[in-house]
């Protein structure tokens, strides 16, 4: 049965109860709401997010580099609580006006700079670092990648997790709509990967750093509910085989619970200073 048909008013106002998980925070402006500072640490990076697959993608950019051996690289990372409209506090308004996880304040220069989306705080530490993103004939390819992953976001999440798992009501269009546009990436990527060990290619890069946090809760069964059952993730084995791989790198164990704050207590990290913040944690 089709889903009842809504007719759209000839003007839209906000006044309308949309309702869903994340109503009492979400409005058609953009500004701070309320004076709020942000914490600060000793380090020249200071990062500002939460572990969603968008933050994610920032520390473990951070605890690759530092694995890799570039100590320039220390950070603090501090956790901003989206469900409760921490995003929406001037401090963190002033770097990221758009409102959204992850920001960066990069200090170590002789100006402070803001640094806000997540595909643009991988290429800049990549670029300051020359680490992860390739200066040859593969660069294109690496970039073609990671702009693909950036793009993609919005269908798997505001898209498919929204309407799945999060919004008052299911309807079957929608529903239908984006899991076909998340299954379609998914084998976007799977026939990548059949014929390549990386998504840019035969070296690790910011594409793959930026794809990993979206993909591997999908494989691993632990985003929106039974959305890899209703998916049939496990088909794409391609994916699956790149998911694992990635997933025992260290670096990537660690940086995934940094500002982490549910599930079992070892897998948090609410605030991260230095390596130490790992001891006892489950990586």
């Amino acid at each position: 049965m089709a889903d009842a048909t809504y007719t759209p008013p000839a003007v839209w106002s906000a006044d309308t109860v949309s309702g869903g998980k994340f109503a009492n925070i979400n409005r058609p402006t953009a500004g701070a709401r309320e004076t709020k500072a942000l914490p600060e640490g000793e380090h020249g990076f200071q990062l500002y997010s939460l572990a969603t697959p968008n933050g994610v993608k920032a520390t473990i950019m951070f605890e690759e580099l530092l694995e890799a051996g570039h100590s320039g690289a220390e950070y603090d990372a501090f956790t901003i609580d989206i469900g409760e409209g921490e995003q929406f506090g001037s401090g963190f308004v002033n770097i990221n006006p758009n409102s959204k996880i992850p920001a960066l304040l990069d200090r170590t220069g002789p100006e402070p700079l803001r640094i806000f989306e997540s595909g643009a705080i991988l290429m800049h530490l990549a670029e300051k670092f020359g680490a992860f993103l390739p200066t040859d004939h593969t660069r294109a390819e690496v970039l073609s990648w990671l702009f693909w992953q950036i793009g993609s976001a919005p269908f798997i999440g505001g898209g498919f997790g929204h309407f799945y798992a999060y919004a008052p009501e299911k309807y079957e269009y929608p529903i239908n709509r984006y899991a076909m546009e998340t299954k379609r990436l998914f084998d976007v990527a799977d026939q990548r990967l059949k014929d390549s060990e990386y998504l840019g290619g035969n070296e690790y890069t910011v594409a793959d750093i930026a794809a990993w946090p979206w993909m591997a809760p999908f494989v691993e069964g632990t985003i929106y509910n039974e959305a890899k059952t209703f998916l049939s993730i496990d088909e794409y084995e391609n994916v699956s085989r790149w998911v694992k791989q990635i997933g025992e790198r260290p670096a990537v164990k660690r940086g995934r619970i940094v500002t982490k704050v549910w599930g079992d207590e070892d897998t948090q990290l609410r605030e991260r200073h230095s390596a130490a913040d790992f001891d006892g944690k489950k990586v």
